[in-house]
């Protein structure tokens, strides 16, 4: 039996080689011509099970601009700790140096310079690549996928998330878990998952009526690999009703279920497992609490909060791994699983660099074919941009400013209110916008733009409610993605204080006169989880505001003040 102690050196031994043979060895190169896809890919195979890890996908098939946010608060526990803090911080913390490819495909800083020497990333057929490389490497290794895959683009709309899970299954996964997934509606989830070529995982999807686990999505599958039984245990995004409409999944119930994790984790020991990974859709600093609760898991492939780490994070005897967003990133896991331990880990982000990253032949075929019926109308351009326009972020997007900026003009609102969603691609100044750069940032199946009247106080409590979503101290009580995006309005938020207390100074900014609370305002939004919302498409809202515009600059965002931190 391997002590804590021994562990800790042992994982650390272990991640000191992912920096001397992996992710460091390319992160101090200076430019993009000095990489190559060997250098990408080599590992040192390692232990006697191999875990591929994928996530947050949000059905970018082809590579992409992908800036990762320039602010990333962490509170309580987690303040100053990694994935919360950013730029030249994470890059210290790190050793990255500066201008290298790790610094473009880590780091916000210089990103559009960066980005038009390094290119795009992603590709599904590259990710492709990347796997076959790892598969020819260790033939079973299991690859599993972390969820919000089948949601995020024109086509993955029209097709109903046929034409990612097409793309997908060419990819030949072993295991996935769920969150936006379950936008697509009951029913059209149900005959997806009832036709999967692999297992559909979640320990936390129960039956709305009778409160217990459903025979669509079992807890954990087993797998026999390097003489080694594995348990794959899925935990879904656990507050689905909270943040999408649970009138499109009206079913199933969800949450973390810390009591039943552990159930199923001794369930899976006492069966046989000598290791146990959890594919997880909680969120980083979740799993952290919860591998502080649940004793007994190896590893936790980590999604949701789209975080990418270069190494993994220790909680006890449990590694977490976070592994990206939107086809970005491939994280290899190798372990060394004896006497049903696990002795020792090395772990791999690859970034998938689109240029560097040969494309795999069958799945472009594939992909290609799911995007030809669509290609004509995605492709059309709607106008160009001069600024970065980027999503990421606690507080600030430049892609939100701009559907703020139409929502009040096309709606002709005071205020306007875009969700704090992580997903979306990046187009760097000078680059067309067509309608499928529209849709990448835009796309779900509540996407209606209402316009409304909320009172002052109203507004308060949307933004206090929001703001504890984020930053109550508890991550279990972190529900939400982002600070939802204003536009019109600009307030000061302190991040220390307690829920209720955290917004002040509200002012509508066309006047810069203070919000009322008791005068109504005319606010337009869209992706209300209310039932029977109307309004126009918000796609195509943004797409005749950028057709007026012709060439969209979208000015610095100073309306958020940020204090507490």
């Amino acid at each position: 039996m391997i002590s804590r102690r021994d562990f800790l050196q042992v994982g650390m031994a272990a991640s000191a080689l992912v920096g001397a043979s992996g992710f460091g060895n390319w992160a101090k190169l200076a430019a993009q011509q000095a990489l190559t896809q060997d250098q990408l890919l080599q590992f040192d195979t390692f232990g006697n099970v191999s875990l591929i890890h994928i996530t947050d996908i949000h059905a970018q098939m082809k590579p992409i601009f992908f800036r990762e946010p320039s602010v990333n608060l962490g509170v309580g526990d987690n303040e100053g700790a990694v994935p919360h803090i950013t730029g030249a911080d994470f890059r210290k913390a790190y050793g990255i140096a500066d201008g290298s490819p790790s610094h473009y495909a880590l780091s916000s800083g210089d990103f559009a310079s960066l980005a038009q020497g390094y290119g795009r990333v992603g590709g599904l057929d590259r990710v492709a690549t990347v796997i076959n490389a790892i598969r020819a490497d260790r033939p079973d290794a299991i690859l599993l996928d972390g969820g919000d895959t089948w949601h995020g683009s024109y086509t993955c709309y029209q097709t109903a998330g046929q034409d990612m899970v097409n793309v997908m299954n060419a990819l030949k996964p072993d295991a996935m878990t769920f969150h936006w997934e379950f936008t697509l509606g009951s029913d059209r989830i149900a005959e997806l998952v009832e036709n999967l070529p692999f297992a559909a995982l979640g320990q936390n999807i129960f039956d709305a009526e009778w409160d217990e686990p459903t025979d669509l999505f079992p807890p954990y599958t087993f797998f026999e690999r390097g003489g080694t039984k594995i348990a794959v245990i899925g935990q879904a995004f656990p507050y689905m009703p909270i943040a999408n409409p649970g009138w499109l999944f009206p079913e199933y119930s969800f949450g973390i279920r810390d009591e039943n994790m552990q159930a199923m984790v001794d369930e899976v020991r006492n069966q046989g497992a000598e290791c146990v990974v959890v594919l997880s859709h909680n969120g980083f600093d979740v799993d952290k609490k919860m591998a502080s609760i649940v004793s007994g898991i190896d590893v936790i492939l980590s999604g949701h909060t789209h975080d990418a780490l270069p190494e993994p994070v220790l909680v006890g005897q449990t590694i977490i791994l976070p592994s990206g967003s939107n086809g970005k990133f491939v994280s290899r896991v190798d372990l060394d699983i004896r006497d049903g331990r696990m002795m020792g880990y090395k772990t791999k982000l690859i970034p998938i660099f689109s240029d560097v990253i040969e494309p795999d032949p069958e799945v472009a075929a594939v992909i290609n074919a799911e995007r030809a019926p669509h290609e004509a109308a995605m492709a059309e351009v709607i106008g160009q941009t001069d600024s970065l326009l980027y999503r990421r972020g606690n507080f600030n997007g430049t892609w939100d400013d701009l559907i703020c900026d139409a929502l009040l003009s096309e709606r002709d609102a005071e205020i306007a209110l875009s969700p704090g969603v992580r997903w979306g691609p990046s187009l760097i100044p000078g680059q067309d916008i067509t309608r499928e750069d529209i849709w990448n940032v835009t796309s779900m199946t509540y996407g209606r733009a209402y316009r409304t009247e909320m009172s002052g106080e109203f507004l308060k409590v949307v933004l206090e409610d929001v703001a504890d979503n984020i930053f109550n101290p508890d991550p279990y009580y972190q529900q939400g993605g982002d600070m939802v995006r204003t536009g019109g309005l600009g307030y000061r938020i302190d991040v220390s204080k307690p829920q209720g207390s955290r917004i002040s100074n509200m002012t509508l900014l066309r006047t810069g006169e203070p919000i009322d609370p008791a005068r109504n305002y005319v606010v337009s939004g869209w992706a209300s989880v209310n039932e029977g919302t109307e309004g126009p498409q918000i796609w195509d809202v943004v797409e005749n505001h950028i057709r007026k515009q012709g060439t969209v600059a979208v000015a610095p965002n100073n309306s958020v003040d940020v204090v507490g931190v």
